[in-house]
Protein backbone atom coordinates (compact mmCIF):
# COMPACT_ATOMS: atom_id res chain seq x y z
CA UNK A 1 0.00 0.00 0.00
CA UNK A 2 2.87 2.40 0.28
CA UNK A 3 2.68 2.79 -3.45
CA UNK A 4 -1.01 3.77 -2.99
CA UNK A 5 0.00 6.86 -0.50
CA UNK A 6 2.27 8.14 -3.04
CA UNK A 7 -0.27 8.26 -5.64
CA UNK A 8 -0.75 11.66 -6.66
CA UNK A 9 -4.69 12.23 -8.13
CA UNK A 10 -5.67 14.43 -10.61
CA UNK A 11 -8.62 15.26 -12.77
CA UNK A 12 -8.47 16.30 -16.71
CA UNK A 13 -11.32 17.43 -18.83
CA UNK A 14 -12.12 17.61 -22.43
CA UNK A 15 -15.39 17.78 -24.13
CA UNK A 16 -17.40 15.36 -21.99
CA UNK A 17 -14.56 13.53 -21.10
CA UNK A 18 -13.41 13.13 -17.91
CA UNK A 19 -10.48 11.28 -16.74
CA UNK A 20 -9.01 10.20 -13.24
CA UNK A 21 -5.08 10.00 -13.31
CA UNK A 22 -3.10 8.50 -10.46
CA UNK A 23 0.57 9.12 -10.80
CA UNK A 24 2.76 6.45 -9.01
CA UNK A 25 6.88 5.88 -9.51
CA UNK A 26 7.19 3.43 -11.25
CA UNK A 27 8.85 2.47 -15.57
CA UNK A 28 6.83 4.27 -17.83
CA UNK A 29 3.82 2.22 -18.14
CA UNK A 30 0.56 3.62 -19.01
CA UNK A 31 -2.85 2.46 -18.08
CA UNK A 32 -5.97 3.73 -19.45
CA UNK A 33 -9.08 1.82 -18.07
CA UNK A 34 -7.17 -1.04 -17.26
CA UNK A 35 -5.42 -1.56 -20.51
CA UNK A 36 -2.27 -0.20 -22.23
CA UNK A 37 -2.03 2.85 -23.75
CA UNK A 38 -1.40 1.51 -27.29
CA UNK A 39 -3.82 -1.26 -27.08
CA UNK A 40 -6.68 1.77 -25.53
CA UNK A 41 -5.90 4.44 -28.24
CA UNK A 42 -5.53 2.38 -32.00
CA UNK A 43 -4.58 6.16 -32.84
CA UNK A 44 -0.66 7.22 -33.10
CA UNK A 45 -1.89 10.80 -33.23
CA UNK A 46 -3.94 9.93 -29.55
CA UNK A 47 -1.36 8.12 -28.11
CA UNK A 48 1.48 11.09 -28.85
CA UNK A 49 -1.02 13.45 -27.48
CA UNK A 50 -1.34 11.41 -24.15
CA UNK A 51 2.55 11.61 -23.79
CA UNK A 52 3.14 15.11 -24.36
CA UNK A 53 3.05 16.31 -20.71
CA UNK A 54 5.62 13.75 -19.47
CA UNK A 55 7.80 14.51 -22.52
CA UNK A 56 7.89 17.96 -22.06
CA UNK A 57 9.76 17.13 -18.86
CA UNK A 58 11.69 14.30 -19.70
CA UNK A 59 9.93 11.90 -17.25
CA UNK A 60 8.34 9.24 -19.30
CA UNK A 61 10.37 6.28 -17.74
CA UNK A 62 9.92 8.01 -14.03
CA UNK A 63 6.13 7.58 -13.49
CA UNK A 64 3.61 5.18 -14.13
CA UNK A 65 0.20 5.96 -14.97
CA UNK A 66 -3.11 4.66 -14.27
CA UNK A 67 -5.98 6.79 -15.26
CA UNK A 68 -9.77 5.76 -15.53
CA UNK A 69 -11.49 7.52 -18.69
CA UNK A 70 -15.20 8.13 -18.84
CA UNK A 71 -17.49 10.05 -21.64
CA UNK A 72 -16.93 11.61 -24.50
CA UNK A 73 -15.03 9.91 -27.82
CA UNK A 74 -11.51 9.11 -28.52
CA UNK A 75 -10.19 12.37 -29.37
CA UNK A 76 -11.65 13.82 -26.00
CA UNK A 77 -10.63 11.06 -23.94
CA UNK A 78 -7.01 11.61 -25.43
CA UNK A 79 -7.16 15.37 -24.26
CA UNK A 80 -8.69 14.68 -21.24
CA UNK A 81 -6.05 12.21 -20.11
CA UNK A 82 -3.16 15.08 -21.66
CA UNK A 83 -4.97 17.36 -18.97
CA UNK A 84 -4.93 15.10 -15.91
CA UNK A 85 -1.39 14.06 -16.42
CA UNK A 86 -0.23 17.45 -16.86
CA UNK A 87 -2.14 18.61 -13.48
CA UNK A 88 -0.88 15.17 -11.89
CA UNK A 89 3.11 16.10 -12.80
CA UNK A 90 2.37 19.55 -11.12
CA UNK A 91 1.11 18.00 -7.48
CA UNK A 92 3.82 15.90 -7.55
CA UNK A 93 6.84 18.78 -8.48
CA UNK A 94 5.45 22.81 -8.47
CA UNK A 95 8.53 23.42 -9.94
CA UNK A 96 7.67 21.61 -13.54
CA UNK A 97 4.42 23.92 -13.16
CA UNK A 98 6.39 27.10 -15.08
CA UNK A 99 7.28 25.18 -18.29
CA UNK A 100 4.01 23.21 -18.19
CA UNK A 101 1.68 25.91 -18.25
CA UNK A 102 3.72 27.43 -20.90
CA UNK A 103 2.91 24.84 -23.02
CA UNK A 104 -0.86 25.09 -22.47
CA UNK A 105 -1.08 21.78 -20.74
CA UNK A 106 -2.86 23.14 -17.62
CA UNK A 107 -5.16 25.19 -19.75
CA UNK A 108 -8.74 23.01 -19.51
CA UNK A 109 -9.95 23.21 -23.57
CA UNK A 110 -13.52 24.63 -23.08
CA UNK A 111 -14.60 24.05 -26.62
CA UNK A 112 -17.66 21.86 -26.68
CA UNK A 113 -19.72 20.63 -29.42
CA UNK A 114 -22.39 23.22 -30.06
CA UNK A 115 -25.96 22.20 -30.20
CA UNK A 116 -28.68 21.67 -33.41
CA UNK A 117 -30.63 25.15 -33.09
CA UNK A 118 -34.43 25.32 -34.14
CA UNK A 119 -34.99 26.00 -37.92
CA UNK A 120 -31.79 25.33 -38.74
CA UNK A 121 -30.22 21.84 -39.90
CA UNK A 122 -27.07 21.72 -37.25
CA UNK A 123 -25.48 24.07 -35.03
CA UNK A 124 -24.99 26.44 -37.83
CA UNK A 125 -25.92 25.28 -40.99
CA UNK A 126 -29.24 26.39 -42.32
CA UNK A 127 -31.90 25.01 -44.55
CA UNK A 128 -30.87 25.33 -48.14
CA UNK A 129 -32.98 28.55 -49.14
CA UNK A 130 -34.33 29.48 -52.49
CA UNK A 131 -35.39 33.06 -53.60
CA UNK A 132 -37.50 31.62 -56.40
Amino acid sequence: MADAALAKPATGKRKLAVARVRLLPGTGNILVNGRPLDEYFGRETLRTLVKQPLDLVNQTTRWDVAATVSGGGPSGQAGALRHGIARALVRVDETLRPQIKRNGYLTRDARKKERKKYGQRGARARFQFSKR
